[in-house]
């Protein structure tokens, strides 16, 4: 199992990121997180997530869950060509939705565990891997997903993770997130989590969480 989660892309740490997915090659984006925006700004959203990873030598391609509705023996054979899956923030529960829908939640499951597809997301992308979506609604909206996914919210997470992502923290001196004052929607988010007993982790914008061979840690 090969997991880099992040804040934001790849944080303070690209080299990492690189190592962890096997270098460059084909790299699946799935930009879902964004389905409820306006189609240009979807559509911006990915370019901003393709031109980076191209830049570091990868071919991505994205893989519109959209297109995978009741169809995840046909996803599971999209994504099993690739060695990565990248996946975009967004709105954490529209992500989980569309995932449920189109059965990526159990495509992306086996892949995983099965490291077959190591698996980078930030944000929603991140977010989406824990146990529970429980205090993500401080900050991402769950009434976005029935107008942009016909379902009701899911609020349970894939739970490769055992805690809640909280990105976008604000840095204390030493670099990491800083629990005293780590902005308002981090705030938000972790008074959520402490007042429903989710264990979580804070992430600045430059930190992620890598976990492999069963290891998790903190960079």
């Amino acid at each position: 199992m090969r997991l880099f989660l992040s804040s934001y892309r790849f944080g303070a740490h690209v080299d990492r990121f690189v190592e962890l997915v096997g270098g460059p090659g084909p790299i699946a984006v799935i930009a879902n997180a964004a389905d409820a925006w306006p189609a240009r700004a979807r559509e911006s959203a990915v370019v901003s997530d393709v031109v980076p990873l191209r830049r570091l030598g990868f071919a991505p391609t994205e893989v519109d869950l959209r297109d995978f509705v009741g169809a995840p023996d046909r996803l599971a054979d999209t994504l099993s060509a690739f060695g990565a899956v990248w996946v975009r923030g967004g709105n954490t529960f529209v992500l989980r939705a569309q995932l449920a829908r189109s059965g990526g939640d159990a495509v992306l499951s086996a892949l995983i565990r099965d490291d077959r597809t190591a698996y980078a997301g930030y944000s929603a992308g991140a977010c989406a891997m824990a146990p529970s979506l429980v205090g993500v609604d401080s900050a991402d909206d769950p009434a976005e997903v029935l107008p942009a996914c016909g379902i009701e919210p899911r609020w349970d997470g894939l739970g490769f993770v055992d805690f809640a992502i909280v990105p976008h923290c604000l840095p204390g001196t030493d670099g990491t997130a800083d629990p005293a004052h780590p902005g308002d929607e981090a705030a938000r988010m972790v008074a959520a989590c402490r007042t429903a007993g989710v264990p979580y982790r804070m992430l600045t914008d430059d930190q992620a969480i890598v976990k492999e061979a069963g290891a998790t840690a903190v960079l």
